[in-house]
């Protein structure tokens, strides 16, 4: 039995509209802090904490998990716990995680399954770091759509909080300090 052409057309039509909807999320930041510091960040226990967590558990591993608790007076392990499991890394360079339990009162706990974040590390400078965010898997519905603007927001934040504490501590920062001061 042959089929008709109109379903092929159908089929190739939605399945070309699903991956034009699932464009990844990225956020992208310069840290005035070196390669190596920056990658701590993200996989220590205190360093995650300094990224805005009131608390963190790191390990580093393939399937290892990241515990985090935004509330000081949380506890990790309890319903507000969100849970990270670490898909892949190379070190000082990517770090790839999909979240496997929301907190308790995540608002978009339904829309996380499918998702998977990427983070990049790049040395760019003496003393500097490229941080590129890239989530990937988001569908098109509502609720898909919601948790992308979520992280948009979150993952730009989170960049910025870094950058804070590192500015302008760059060699090429204090130069262009030290130059623009008459």
């Amino acid at each position: 039995m042959r089929t008709p052409l109109s379903s092929i057309v159908l089929c190739l039509c939605l399945v070309a509209t699903r991956t034009a909807l699932a464009e990844p999320q990225v956020t992208e930041a310069f840290i005035n802090a070196p390669l190596a510091k920056v990658w701590a960040l993200f996989t220590t226990d205190d360093g995650y904490a300094e990224t805005g967590a009131a608390h963190a558990e790191v390990d580093l591993r393939i399937g290892g998990e990241i515990r985090t608790h935004d509330d000081p007076n949380g506890t990790l392990g309890d319903a507000e716990t969100t849970v990270s499991e670490i898909l892949a890394y190379e070190p000082e360079r990517m770090l790839a995680i999909r979240t496997k339990q929301a907190a308790a009162s995540f608002e978009h706990r339904d829309a996380i399954a499918g998702v998977w974040t990427v983070l990049y590390f790049t040395a760019s400078g003496e003393g500097m770091t490229h941080v590129r965010i890239v989530g990937l898997g988001y569908g098109d519905d509502p609720g898909s759509r919601a948790l992308r603007d979520h992280f948009a927001d979150t993952n730009r934040r989170t960049l910025d909080r870094i950058a804070k504490e590192f500015w302008p501590r760059c060699t090429l920062c204090a130069k262009e300090t030290q130059a623009a001061t008459p």
